[in-house]
């Protein structure tokens, strides 16, 4: 009869080779969590140069340098449509994986506005990853100092002989600015460009007379003089207090409101990707763009772009997208920009 110190031996050794055995078993459960088998595309429903374009162009750079994906991340833009090309592809990709797409509120405008058979309903909600703003700008040649100023000076040359520059037709761009000539009074041309990035082009050219574009896509154009910032389209001061001109932060930029121009309008940068995808798929996802989201390089473009950093994902996210397609279908109503 064995005695009881060999006996415990011998449980203990049966106990730990149990253990070694689950291990053995847990290991490979853990290590067959999804993740891409191949390229995955990266769709931006509009052109190259503005804000949608740059901020997926950021994302993909931050999963580069810091190794974030063992596959890599394409971006291609398909502006067609007002977005809508881009939109379709996702749409039409049901349960493929290597697909996503940065959106913004083209998400609801293209459809309310084209009639394209496309709901955001027909993707499936992955990140948001922060707000956009607007900022009302003109050259920095022009003897505009203040949105009131430049207001005035619509009103005076009279409808229709100012041009206001924007992306796309019947998209958040014009929608500003049709928000604008009612709290005001005015009446532009409004000039549609393919995106943001020649937007502020045209204007530092003196082709157009003022735009509505994001911080990220004129900020280039204003640290280096040519633009002037007259005023943002929300209740609050942008909170970045860093100079980005010689004289001025994003934080200096008056509200349109405090200006005496009563308009506001935030814009969704958010990630989307096929519908019919697996929770274990979009968890992927989620969870890369949250490591996104932490590195310095990101939180440093987001001061730079002067976005507003709300972020979310799941049942908050499907909320907050339900509550803005109500709002944009509203704007739209008001405006005369529904399909027929």
């Amino acid at each position: 009869m064995k005695s009881f110190q060999a006996r415990l031996k011998t449980k203990v050794a049966t106990v730990a080779a149990a253990v070694i055995a689950a291990a053995g078993l847990v290991a490979p459960m853990a290590a067959q969590a999804w993740e891409p088998s191949k390229p995955v595309e990266f769709v931006v429903p509009a052109g190259t140069g503005g804000g949608a374009d740059q901020m997926a162009r950021l994302i993909q750079g931050i999963i580069v340098k810091h190794n974030l994906m063992k596959q890599s991340l394409i971006v291609v833009n398909k502006s067609g449509g007002a977005g809508a090309e881009g939109f379709l592809s996702v749409k039409e990709a049901k349960g493929d994986p290597h697909k996503i797409i940065i959106t913004l509120s083209n998400l609801f405008t293209t459809p309310l506005a084209t009639g394209v058979p496309f709901n955001w309903k027909d993707m499936t909600p992955v990140s948001m990853m922060a707000l956009d703003q607007f900022v009302l700008w003109v050259n920095a040649d022009t003897p505009y100092k203040t949105a009131k100023q430049y207001i005035d000076a619509v009103k005076a040359a009279g409808p229709n002989k100012m041009k206001m520059g924007g992306t796309g037709s019947k998209q958040e761009d014009q929608i500003i600015t049709v928000g604008l000539e009612k709290a005001t009074g005015t009446k532009f041309i409004y000039v549609p460009f393919k995106g943001g990035g020649e937007v502020a082009v045209q204007l530092v050219g003196g082709h157009i007379d003022s735009t509505v574009n994001n911080p990220a896509e004129a900020v280039a154009q204003w640290r280096a003089g040519k633009l002037r910032a007259l005023c943002v389209f929300d209740d609050q001061r942008l909170p970045y207090k860093a100079k980005v001109t010689d004289t001025q932060s994003w934080n200096d930029i008056p509200t349109c409101k405090e200006s005496g121009v009563p308009t506001d309008y935030v814009m969704l940068r958010g990630i989307f990707t096929s519908p019919g995808v697996s929770a274990d798929q979009i968890k992927y996802y989620v969870d890369l763009l949250a490591k996104v989201r932490e590195t310095p390089d990101w939180k440093a473009a987001m001061e730079q772009g002067a976005f507003n950093q709300t972020s979310m994902s799941g049942a908050d996210f499907t909320k907050w997208l339900t509550t803005a397609e109500a709002n944009h279908r509203q704007l739209m109503t008001e405006a005369g920009f529904l399909a027929k």
